[in-house]
């Protein structure tokens, strides 16, 4: 799955803010730079992420490189069975989700990623990192009430999710390139 998130899935004012799958919008391909990601869809002009540097209200943080995130369905299921089925691929706002079986701990990630097309293009991935889950996305996953205090099952969600379950940030190491549904992605070695 590749997707984009257009706005912020964190809406509303403090101490009211949600998590809301509005911003999130899915596309057949991603242009992807050392900025961030564009979303690219046929006949439509490409669609700038949020958390892409150069974002007018961009959410691009330098300290931990939010610029491109990545997800795997393992740790989807891993969520569903934490958080029941009614939790999705690609909810936790990621913009790479990739398909496969077992989850994979930040240790394992330390070397890189590479995205591969078919035509043997390669695109590397660096500087992995835990994506930190916030406290709204939990609530969400919980299916919390929005006007209920956070307790200790929204504490106990976010130590679940932490460690890479939520999913990691990423750099881009080179020049942009195109990546579409279906690429093949495989861990460097550090």
């Amino acid at each position: 799955r590749l997707q984009v998130q257009v706005a912020s899935l964190k809406v509303g004012e403090r101490p009211h803010r949600r998590y809301d799958l509005g911003g999130l919008r899915a596309v057949p391909a991603l242009a992807v730079e050392a900025g961030g990601v564009f979303g690219l869809e046929p006949g439509r002009e490409p669609v700038m992420a949020v958390h892409h540097r150069d974002h007018p209200a961009s959410k691009f943080r330098a300290a931990d490189g939010n610029g491109l995130s990545v997800g795997f369905t393992s740790h989807y299921g891993a969520m569903r069975r934490w958080f029941g089925p009614h939790l999705g691929d690609g909810e936790a706002g990621e913009n790479i989700v990739v398909a496969t079986d077992r989850p994979w701990h930040p240790e394992e990630l330390a070397g890189g990623l590479v995205i591969a097309t078919a035509a043997g293009e390669e695109i590397h991935l660096g500087r992995i990192a835990v994506a930190t889950p916030c406290v709204e996305f939990a609530r969400f996953a919980l299916r919390f009430p929005d006007e209920a205090r956070p307790d200790q099952t929204v504490s106990e969600a976010l130590r679940f999710l932490d460690g890479g379950t939520r999913g990691y940030y990423a750099t881009v190491a080179g020049g942009a390139a195109r990546r579409a549904v279906g690429d093949s992605v495989r861990l460097t070695v550090g």
